[in-house]
């Protein structure tokens, strides 16, 4: 807000407006935090991966630690997420190409619900998060859509992406404990290679598949039957295409 002031000047009374203060550093980073949750549910809207490494940058330097960021990629290479285009290179070699920034901003999550900077809408007990860990990979053994996950686990703590169906999305279950990892449920909705991409042929997402634990990225990975056909086909470049 505005200051105004009285001045007395040549004997004269003199009103002067001051610029509002700047808001102190503790502001600014709240604000960038609230910021970071929403372009984490909506990435594409606020410009994909790079507005998000863009939010994170100035997170760090704030908390002036700005190595923690040469830090994270160093494990991402490690667990095979970090390429020469971030981890959405990652997500291409096994996800269609129709795929879309929601898968990313699950990586970018984890990194803030480390951090502390994730503000999720609900987390799970931890018999509720022990239960969702021991049987999702018998679960996902058969094709499963968005409903069949809400219903089985009820509302996510992070939905990454719009609620509508038509769009592929994410879907992120916490625990209450902040150390145990996110548990992720990537879902798809497009059409067969070739074919146009809009309108989908889904009347809502499908599973491809769930990501959670530490270690490799594509170890990390349980396909349903539905991911697997949905991976894509390496080529070999020397041949026709």
């Amino acid at each position: 807000m505005e200051q105004v002031i009285e001045v007395i000047f040549l004997r004269k009374t003199v009103w002067v407006t001051l610029p509002a203060p700047l808001a102190t550093a503790e502001e600014i980073h709240d604000h960038l935090i609230d910021q970071l949750n929403l372009a984490l549910r909506r990435p594409g809207m606020y410009g994909g991966e790079m507005a998000l490494r863009i939010l994170l940058d100035h997170l760090l330097f704030i908390e002036r630690q700005p190595e923690a960021w040469s830090e994270l990629k160093q494990v991402w290479e490690e667990q095979g997420l970090w390429t020469p285009i971030g981890p959405s290179g990652a997500f291409q070699d096994v996800f269609p190409a129709q795929a879309d920034c929601c898968e990313v901003a699950s990586v970018y999550a984890e990194f803030a619900q480390r951090r502390g900077w994730l503000k999720p809408d609900r987390v799970l007990t931890a018999e509720e998060y022990e239960a969702l860990t021991g049987r999702v990979r018998g679960w996902a053994a058969v094709d499963r859509t968005w409903t069949d996950v809400t219903v089985e686990f009820g509302p996510s703590s992070v939905l990454f992406g719009g609620n509508n169906p038509l769009y592929g999305k994410t879907l992120g279950y916490l625990s209450e404990n902040p150390q145990h990892p996110m548990v992720v449920f990537h879902l798809w909705n497009g059409n067969e290679p070739g074919a146009e991409p809009w309108p989908p042929k889904h009347e809502q997402p499908l599973l491809l598949a769930v990501r959670f634990g530490g270690g490799s990225f594509r170890a990390s990975l349980i396909f349903t039957p539905e991911g697997d056909r949905r991976k894509p086909t390496a080529q070999d470049p020397c041949l026709p295409q």
